[in-house]
């Protein structure tokens, strides 16, 4: 499924217009986004949450050369799958 499919879901089982369903699900995923770019963390409870790893700098290996090159600190988004998801997809 991707995000077309999604607003056309939303569309038909909320009775919307194909804009205002677009206006939904792009609000909802530009709050999710906004969240977390301000280190929030957001949880939908039965299906999971969001978050802000934070991960420290570290020296790695060019693979070409096996020179080692200075990797930088960084922050990525993860995602936990809550209880109530992994039991209906590992079922």
């Amino acid at each position: 499924m991707n995000k077309s499919d999604l607003i056309n879901v939303v569309r038909e089982r909320a009775g919307l217009s194909r804009k205002e369903a677009e206006q939904v699900i792009f609000t909802f995923f530009n709050e999710i986004s906004d969240a977390l770019e301000k280190g929030d963390r957001v949880e939908i409870r039965g299906f999971g949450s969001f978050t802000v790893k934070h991960y420290k700098s570290y020296t790695g290996r060019n693979p070409k050369t096996g020179s080692p090159i200075s990797i930088p600190e960084k922050k990525l988004p993860f995602f936990k799958v809550g209880k109530e998801l992994k039991g209906k997809v590992d079922y």
